[in-house]
């Protein structure tokens, strides 16, 4: 073990301004430069429009009705379709103020031809068939079921039941029959 003279050991209190002191001055003889910094800015570089995507978006039109607009990649004039009012800009869907579509064979405002109606048939017969089945089938099983000894087999048949049954509460309602409704062309 070594020993050390007692005053390493003290703390020598005549030391602690001086460092204190020595620590604030080099802050204050250095000049207050002040320190000039530009703000960061964006800078718009003009490029070319970009090619036609065949997307959709909504617009206002100049009266200021909402419309949706279409980019056509199939258009003749090149670059991006812009808001209404810019060469090139249909709105697609009627705008308040606007017949959805003219006469068949009328022309519309812009002088084209307008598109002829199409005239549809819509049958939900195969649907109402597949549910009539159905019910006979219901019907059947539960006849059965009603007629049978066996435990085993009228297990057997009430999981049929069941079955049918669940089946027939979805397609028994509208939405399927909506759905599944077959439209020919007249």
């Amino acid at each position: 073990m070594s020993i050390l003279p007692a005053s390493l050991l003290r703390p020598q209190r005549a030391e602690l301004p001086e460092v204190r002191r020595a620590s604030r001055a080099p802050q204050a003889e250095e000049p207050a430069q002040p320190q000039q910094r530009r703000p960061a800015t964006d800078a718009y570089i003009p490029s070319q429009a970009p090619e036609p995507s065949g997307r959709y978006w909504p617009g206002r039109a100049e009266d200021g009705s909402p419309g949706i607009y279409f980019d056509d990649p199939e258009r003749d004039a090149p670059g991006r379709a812009q808001p209404a009012g810019v060469e090139g800009m249909e709105p697609t869907a009627p705008t308040d103020g606007e017949p959805e579509a003219p006469e068949a064979g009328q022309p519309s405002k812009e002088g084209k031809p307008a598109r002829s109606e199409e005239r549809c048939k819509a049958s939900t017969d195969k649907v109402d068939r597949e549910i009539e089945r159905l019910r006979k089938r219901r019907e059947e099983l539960a006849a059965r079921l009603r007629t049978e000894d066996d435990p085993a087999k009228a297990k057997t048949l009430e999981r049929q039941l069941a079955q049918v049954e669940n089946e027939l509460r979805q397609k028994d309602n509208d939405a399927y029959r909506r759905q599944h409704t077959q439209f020919t062309q007249l």
